[in-house]
């Protein structure tokens, strides 16, 4: 029989083997995805080939959207891995390993082993969170330092214990989250905590002493970066920094635009099956039978967090689908929450709730069904389809053949489940429902997702990956950054931004061979024959036409 002690280490070591088999597994089976992974993993990749590891680049040249936190793991990814894509995502999946151990022992100390498991399994088993820990963007970490700040502040307005230590490594945290994508982190906090307070009718014990050493650590670990820039004179970059946050709340960026509701619905959709079970926990007596001070004080720090950062970025005009993803923890312990009361016989599943389960379930089921199928059906639609869509489609993939079932499963298990959720009410049954979701999800990353790459973004990194080794330029058409990575590029590339520049590449006087991408539809063609009469067309796939241009 094992002791308590021993079952929670035994626990935390199953964590740990299945965050590594979930999240390691094909995790280099696919490329990296123009814009987001390429652009984070290109400037690492930079960082190590110019030895420059203070300047965030892309193209050799500073690239001040973002701090350097994420991409100096990335780098060292990078150097024990070499420049490929497992090294650029493997950041990712350490920290979803880490994440699951958070929310289980958080979980824990709020409400026990059961609950733990139930908050990391809400987390792990819904759609986007998952599929982020397999990618290789900045918002898994982004997101866990400011989920880890807030709790260990949310634990300091608990008890008066060890008030230094939670506001220090709520400091640590929340300097950290700055440094790995900007001063949003500390915004996303200040703005949690003065609706608070004002929750709270202004009631919080502290002394100035306390407020000193939190803005102390929080100023010196969050701005270290722009010390050493000031340090080395780069003052620069840290104004076209602050100008690039601004003009993210102030218009749509890079054309990432979207109507008010654009999270709700995203969140709705994407954080599937946690989004729905937690819905009848934003009624106002959702806490009426909870008797746990510091599960109202976790409840409500998590509720505000929630509200804040879906309203914050409703309002910002650029929409870009990751900007909601901190609100992955709140909705995950809200549905915890709610299936942790449908146990204990407290309340049960309501019928609006199983009615939107299905509904969202048939959806993604039918989703994954038809790209499963795609290659049987796909000519149906090519007559109505642009040049360049055609042509994607010329592709094919390789199927296995059972791939079609991963819906069917989860339209199933969803149906079954809504069927006896209220009369077994048991620990089972949940764990079999967010099993099947998991098993979804997981299906379609390690299957489905290669194949639909074929369609979108291989041919153009095949012709890349061909032409790694040559001394050359390229030049896409199409905004991108594939090129710079797949490339193996180790001096500045024309800016493709820069129509000076790029004419001079298309029509002047070059001293290397320059390689051109364009979208393959008959109007690019026409125009670009225009401006680089001399080019020479080497040849045409799935959308994709290349071009070279000769000294």
């Amino acid at each position: 029989m094992l002791s308590s002690s021993q079952k929670h280490c035994l626990t935390q070591l199953i964590i740990v083997a299945a965050g590594c088999l979930l999240f390691l597994s094909g995790l280099g089976g696919v490329h990296l995805f123009d814009w987001d992974e390429i652009n984070f993993a290109e400037s690492a990749r930079e960082m190590i080939v110019s030895g420059n590891y203070l300047d965030v680049q892309i193209n050799f040249e500073p690239f001040p959207e973002k701090p350097p936190l994420f991409i100096w793991i990335q780098a060292a990814s990078m150097k024990m891995f070499g420049v490929n894509e497992f090294a650029a995502r493997f950041p990712n999946a350490i920290c979803g390993i880490i994440t699951l151990l958070f929310l289980y022992n958080i979980g824990k100390r709020l409400k026990g082993y059961k609950f733990g498991l139930l908050w990391l399994g809400s987390y792990l088993c819904s759609l986007l969170p998952f599929f982020y820990f397999k990618s290789g963007i900045i918002d898994p970490w982004f997101n866990l330092f400011i989920f880890l700040g807030i709790y260990f502040f949310a634990v300091f307005t608990m008890s008066d214990r060890s008030a230094y230590k939670h506001l220090a490594l709520s400091g640590l945290c929340l300097g950290l989250a700055a440094m790995t994508k900007g001063p949003v982190a500390i915004l996303i906090f200040l703005l949690s905590f003065v609706v608070f307070l004002i929750y709270r009718k202004f009631k919080l014990n502290y002394n100035y002493k306390q407020v000193i050493w939190f803005a102390a650590i929080l100023t010196i670990v969050s701005g270290l970066w722009f010390f050493l820039q000031m340090i080395f004179g780069n003052s620069k970059i840290i104004a076209q920094f602050i100008d690039y946050q601004i003009r993210l709340f102030q218009t749509e960026d890079a054309g990432h635009g979207g109507f008010f509701l654009y999270h709700f619905v995203i969140l709705l959709m994407g954080v599937f099956p946690a989004s729905i079970l937690a819905l009848p926990t934003f009624r106002r007596k959702a806490l009426s039978d909870e008797t746990s001070i510091k599960t109202k004080r976790m409840f409500e720090w998590l509720m505000i967090l929630f509200w804040v950062v879906l309203l914050l970025f409703s309002i910002v005009q650029t929409k870009i689908i990751h900007y909601s993803s901190l609100c992955y923890f709140p909705l995950s312990f809200l549905a915890a929450y709610y299936i942790y009361q449908i146990i204990q016989k407290k309340t049960t599943l309501k019928i609006f709730q199983k009615a939107s389960l299905i509904f969202v379930a048939v959806i993604w089921g039918f989703a994954a069904l038809a790209i499963t199928t795609f290659d049987q059906w796909k000519t149906l639609i090519l007559a109505t389809a642009d040049e360049f869509t055609a042509g994607n489609l010329q592709a094919t993939s390789s199927w296995l053949g059972f791939e079609p079932l991963i819906g069917i499963l989860l339209i199933t298990v969803t149906i079954y489940f809504c069927c006896k959720v209220n009369v077994k009410r048991s620990f089972a049954l949940f764990g079999v429902f967010l099993g099947s979701s998991l098993f979804y999800i997981f299906s379609i990353m390690l299957l489905v997702v290669p194949n639909v790459e074929r369609y979108t973004q291989q041919a153009v990194i095949e012709f890349l990956k061909d032409k790694a080794d040559d001394d050359c330029y390229f030049l896409p058409v199409h905004y991108s950054y594939a090129h710079y990575f797949y490339g193996n590029i180790q001096y500045k590339m024309p800016d493709q931004s820069n129509d000076t520049e790029r004419q001079q590449y298309m029509s002047g006087a070059i001293d290397k061979s320059c390689y051109f991408i364009l979208r393959n539809t008959e109007s690019n063609n026409q125009r670009f024959m225009t401006n680089a009469p001399d080019a020479q067309r080497l040849y045409d796939k799935n959308g994709f036409v290349f071009y070279v241009r000769n000294p």
